[in-house]
């Protein structure tokens, strides 16, 4: 293998290592991400149902408040009965009170109801206190493993990016360009090795990275030229191993 490929694979060996290792800060950033989230949807949830208990404490308010002047009206209606001159206005204003009381008790009725939801949803306020503090609980522990486990992959991170521009050296600026494109789509896979298959020839052909045929001319030509050439479907940079048959 001549001097471009073998430093591009070189090159590859630390792009690879770097990627995972950035692959790895990422996942460990996107659990506090999802954690996090969950927390603030629960606060969410947590305010939707104390904005319905002042909502439902304000009806059972109005309900109270309606209740205590119709009540003050059937003590006037009662008053009233009591002076009546006529079995006809006595009959008139009886009528009025019973419908009045009616009323009232229905009033009364859904007031409760009211208040029972109230106390309900208070309940589930309480509940839902206690999951958004252990959520919280679960989110300050995993940032705390976090924080030590970012500090872990942000060094080797570094050592690794160190290694990658020593690499990067021995690359031609060009071949660099297009190794740094390829491998950014495959996680630092800007390489495939071309497998070859088969005891006797012909022999087929297979790109490393993708799997798909390759043709013979991107062997022929590797074998004596130390060149980029890359595959047809994924792109990736084609290399032999030294035993290539």
């Amino acid at each position: 293998m001549g001097t471009l490929l073998g430093g591009l694979l070189k090159l590859q060996a630390v792009e690879r290592q770097l990627a995972q290792v950035r692959g790895r800060k990422r996942t460990r950033l996107n659990i506090i991400r999802v954690q996090e989230g969950k927390v603030e949807l629960l606060r969410k949830e947590q305010d939707q149902l104390h904005q319905r208990i002042l909502s439902r404490r304000k009806d059972s308010d109005q309900l109270t408040l309606d209740l205590k002047t119709r009540e003050d009206h059937v003590s006037k209606l009662r008053t009233s009965l009591n002076s009546a001159k006529t079995n006809k206005e006595y009959a008139a204003i009886l009528t009025q009170l019973n419908g009045m009381k009616a009323d009232n008790a229905k009033i009364e009725e859904q007031a409760l109801i009211v208040m029972q939801d109230a106390e309900a949803v208070v309940g589930e306020e309480a509940k839902s206190q206690e999951r958004i503090a252990q959520e919280q609980a679960r989110l300050e522990e995993m940032k705390k493993f976090t924080s030590d486990e970012l500090a872990r992959l942000e060094t080797m991170i570094e050592s690794l990016s160190a290694q990658r521009a020593e690499a990067a050296k021995d690359v031609p600026a060009t071949a660099l360009t297009a190794f740094e494109r390829i491998a950014g789509n495959y996680d630092g896979e800007g390489m495939a090795n071309i497998e070859i298959r088969g005891n006797k020839p012909p022999y087929d052909y297979v790109c490393g990275g993708c799997y798909m045929s390759l043709n013979a001319e991107h062997v022929n030509a590797l074998r004596t030229r130390d060149e980029i050439r890359t595959c047809d479907n994924c792109q990736r940079i084609l290399y032999l191993k030294e035993d290539g048959k």
